[in-house]
C-alpha cells in the first residue's frame, strides 16, 4: 500500500516539473527578441513621374539612376540611357500621348528581362516604370568593400571617358551609336547646331562589319568632321567587341597642320629647285632618289621615268656612266670604287669633284650631307667658267712672255710700294725674283750700284710717284755704264719702271742724256 502510494507521488512530482518547465520555456520564448532573418523584403521600383517632359517626381532608386546618367535634362539623360538598353523605346514614348499605354521589353540578350511601362495619366503627366523580374529573386549579396571598390573604379573609368579629348563611341550591326562619351555628345550636338536627339547621328562611318573589311578593323583612318565653320581632323580606330564596333578617334589637327606645313613647305622648295640651273639629285638615308629638279634632267639627259622610279644611288650612277656622262674610266672597277669614295666623302662633309666628260663638258659635282643620313648631289655645267679661266691664263701668260721678251728690265710696283711683278730683264740686271717692297729694292739698287749720281733721284721717285707724268733719268748700271730709267704712273696708284740698256757712247754724244743728275722734263 505505502509502495503504489510512493509511485503515485515520484509520478506527479515529475509531471509538475515538467509542466513548470515547459511553462518557464514557453516564457522565456515569448520574451526573447525575433532572430534576424535575411533581408527579404521586395525591392523597390523605379518609376519616374514626368510632366511634359520635366521630372516631377521620383522613387530612391530612380533618383540614384539619374544621378549617374551623364549628359544635361532628366528627360534627356533618361531617354539616352533607355536608347542604348531598348533602342525600341524612343519612337513610342515620343507618342505616348497617343498611345496611353506602352509596354516594351528589351530584345539584348544580356539585358533579358528588362521592362519598360509608360503610362499617359492625363494632364501631361507621364509615369515610367522600369522593372527586372529577373533581380526580385536573385538574392545576389555584395559587400560593402567590394561594393565601394567597383564603384570607386566605375566612377574612375566614367570621369576619365568623359575628360578625356578624344571620342569614343560603340554602335552596333546595323551601324546605330549605342553609347559615346561626353566629347562625342558635344561634338554631336555642335555639328546639330543644338538639336541632338537619340539615335545619336553617326559623325564617323566606318566601314561595314563583314568578313571582307575584318582585317581593316583596328587600322588608323583620318576623317574631317565640319563643325561651327571650321574642320576638325581624327585619327579614328575601330575594334570589334562581341557583335558591336568601338571607335575611339583621337583629335589629328596639329599633325594635320604640321603635315600641311611641311607639304607647303616642299613644294616652295621643289618650284625654287625647279627655277636653279644646278641639278640637284637628293637620296635619302637607303640611297634612293628621293628629290630632283628639272635641270638635273637638262644636265644629265637621263630619262623623266628613270627618275622617277626612285632609283639607287649606284643605278643612277651606272645610268650616268651608259650615258657618257662621267669621265671616262680606265676600267669598271676604279671607276666603281671611285663612285664608292665619293659617296663616303660625301657622307662625311662636303666634297667637291670635277668632271672633264668625253663630250667636252666640264660639270663640278659637290656631294653635301644631309640629316638622318641623307645625301645631295649638286650637279653644275662650268665648262664656259673652265673656258673663261683658261682664256685669262692664256692672256696671263701671253703678257708675261711680251714682258720677258722685251729688251727693257721692267717692274710694277703696287701703291703702297709693294713689287707686283716683274720680268726676265729686271731679274738678269738686278739679280733676285723675290718679290719685295719698294725698300728692299732700292737696298738692292744701292748694292748693286754703289753710291751712283743718279740713284737718289730714282729712290725719291719710286717712293714718292708723281702723277704728272713719266719721269726719267740714269744712273750708273751694276756692270757699270749709264743705265737710263723710266717711271710711268698707272691706275690704282701702281706705277711701272724701266730699265733701258746701258747708254752708249753714240747716244752720249748725241745729246740724248745731259746730266746723270738732273731729272729730265716730263715727255
Amino acid at each position: 500500500m505505502l509502495t503504489q502510494f510512493l509511485i503515485a507521488f515520484a509520478a506527479a512530482l515529475v509531471a509538475v516539473v515538467l509542466a513548470w518547465g515547459l511553462a518557464a520555456g514557453l516564457a522565456r520564448r515569448n520574451r526573447a527578441p525575433a532572430p534576424r532573418l535575411r533581408l527579404e523584403r521586395e525591392l523597390e521600383p523605379i518609376v519616374f513621374l514626368f510632366r511634359d517632359r520635366q521630372l516631377v517626381d521620383a522613387t530612391a532608386p530612380a533618383r540614384a539612376l539619374l544621378t549617374v546618367l551623364p549628359g544635361e535634362g532628366d528627360w534627356q539623360r533618361l531617354l539616352s540611357w533607355l536608347a542604348v538598353r531598348m533602342p525600341d523605346s524612343v519612337d513610342p514614348l515620343k507618342d505616348i500621348g497617343r498611345l496611353c499605354r506602352v509596354e516594351i521589353a528589351s530584345r539584348d540578350s544580356g539585358l533579358a528581362g528588362l521592362r519598360l511601362l509608360a503610362e499617359e495619366l492625363g494632364d501631361g503627366l507621364l509615369r515610367l516604370t522600369i522593372a527586372d523580374p529577373m533581380a526580385e529573386n536573385a538574392g545576389i549579396v555584395v559587400d560593402s568593400l567590394t561594393l565601394a571598390a567597383m564603384q570607386h573604379e566605375l566612377e574612375i573609368l566614367r570621369s576619365t571617358m568623359d575628360r578625356s579629348p578624344m571620342l569614343a563611341w560603340r554602335q552596333d550591326e546595323q551601324g546605330q551609336v549605342t553609347w559615346a562619351n561626353s566629347a562625342y555628345l558635344q561634338l554631336a550636338d555642335a555639328v546639330a547646331q543644338g538639336q541632338t536627339l537619340w539615335p545619336l547621328p553617326q559623325l564617323i562611318q566606318l566601314p561595314p562589319r563583314t568578313e571582307a573589311v575584318q582585317t581593316a578593323h583596328g587600322a588608323s583612318q583620318r576623317v574631317q568632321i565640319q563643325s561651327d565653320r571650321q574642320s576638325r581632323w581624327y585619327d579614328c580606330h575601330a575594334h570589334d567587341v562581341a557583335d558591336q564596333t568601338v571607335a575611339i578617334a583621337l583629335p589629328a589637327d596639329a599633325a594635320v597642320r604640321a603635315e600641311r606645313s611641311l607639304r607647303e613647305f616642299v613644294q616652295t622648295l621643289t618650284k625654287t629647285f625647279a627655277d636653279l640651273p644646278i641639278g640637284l639629285a637628293i637620296f635619302d638615308r637607303d640611297r634612293n632618289l628621293q628629290l630632283f629638279n628639272p635641270a638635273l634632267i637638262d644636265l644629265t639627259g637621263l630619262a623623266i621615268g628613270f627618275l622617277t622610279a626612285r632609283p639607287t644611288l649606284y643605278a643612277f650612277l651606272d645610268r650616268l656612266r651608259e650615258a657618257r656622262m662621267v669621265p671616262e674610266p680606265k676600267d669598271y672597277r676604279s671607276w666603281r670604287q671611285r663612285m664608292n669614295t665619293l659617296e663616303i666623302a660625301s657622307a662625311s662633309g662636303r666634297h667637291v669633284e670635277t668632271w672633264s666628260l668625253p663630250g667636252g663638258q666640264t660639270y663640278r659635282v659637290t656631294g653635301r650631307p644631309h640629316p638622318d643620313g641623307a645625301l645631295a648631289f649638286l650637279f653644275e655645267d662650268i665648262t664656259s667658267e673652265i673656258s673663261l679661266t683658261r682664256k685669262f691664263r692664256a692672256d696671263i701668260s701671253l703678257g708675261a712672255e711680251v714682258l720677258d721678251g722685251l729688251d727693257d728690265a721692267v717692274a710694277v710696283f703696287a701703291a703702297n710700294g709693294d713689287l707686283l711683278l716683274s720680268n726676265r730683264g729686271y731679274v738678269e740686271l738686278w739679280g733676285g725674283a723675290a718679290r719685295a717692297g719698294v725698300e728692299d729694292q732700292v737696298a738692292r739698287w744701292s748694292a748693286s750700284c754703289g753710291e751712283s749720281p743718279g740713284l737718289n733721284t730714282l729712290c725719291q721717285s719710286v717712293r714718292a710717284p708723281s702723277s704728272a707724268g713719266p719721269l726719267r733719268g740714269a744712273l750708273v748700271g751694276p756692270a757699270g755704264g749709264l743705265l737710263a730709267w723710266c717711271l710711268r704712273p698707272l691706275s690704282g696708284g701702281r706705277v711701272m719702271l724701266s730699265f733701258q740698256h746701258p747708254v752708249t757712247e753714240d747716244q752720249q754724244t748725241s745729246g740724248q742724256v745731259v746730266d746723270a743728275d738732273t731729272r729730265m722734263v716730263p715727255g
